[in-house]
């Protein structure tokens, strides 16, 4: 992740914070540097992070007609009522599960203080039913090659297709639908 980025960003939060929260979603193509992103942000800030991979469905939940839809194969709903409904109600601590795609079962999370920024990172995170929660949106793009390339360092060969197959195609199908990039504050790309 280029400093670059990650300063620009941390000098959009530091003009866009009031007295209240600031809610800042990072979306994007996976292998884009999302999580890298929000790690080099906690860094220079006191933030806590929430991460969409751990609201993906659960296997019963993903059935033909939701994986058809944009944005579907990601627990929205869930997200909705165990993070940001809370935190518009201004809850200081937060207990939520977390989906272990390993196992496919939800586990309890550790208890999160929540403080005056938060971060959620993580393809899907500004679903048009999320995204009046933030007060900052961010787009992070990889060219297909260099996202390739990602994926296969970090995956399996059996993943990485899988990727390919599979979860590249809803995600550009979910960017498409809702335009996501287009209802950004900030685009990035990480190449």
């Amino acid at each position: 992740m280029e400093e670059n980025i990650a300063y620009a960003v941390l000098n959009e939060i530091k003009n866009r914070k009031t007295d209240g929260r600031l809610i800042v979603a990072i979306d994007g193509r996976c292998a884009s540097g999302k999580t890298t992103l929000a790690k080099r942000l906690k860094e220079l800030i006191d933030c806590t992070i929430f991460s969409m991979d751990d609201f993906f469905l659960r296997e019963e939940q993903r059935t033909e007609e939701r994986l058809k839809t944009p944005g579907g194969n990601v627990d929205y709903e869930r997200f909705l009522r165990e993070i940001l409904l809370p935190l518009k109600n201004n809850a200081e601590t937060l207990n939520y599960s977390k989906y272990n795609c390993k196992t496919g079962r939800l586990l309890k999370a550790p208890t999160k203080e929540c403080g005056d920024i938060l971060i959620v990172e993580g393809s899907y995170s500004c679903h048009p039913k999320l995204a009046s929660f933030y007060g900052l949106k961010i787009f992070l793009s990889v060219s297909k090659e260099e996202q390739l390339r990602r994926i296969k360092d970090r995956n399996s060969e059996s993943e990485a297709e899988r990727f390919k197959e599979k979860w590249i195609p809803l995600e550009e199908l979910y960017f498409d639908a809702y335009k996501i990039q287009e209802h950004c504050d900030l685009c990035f790309k990480t190449d």
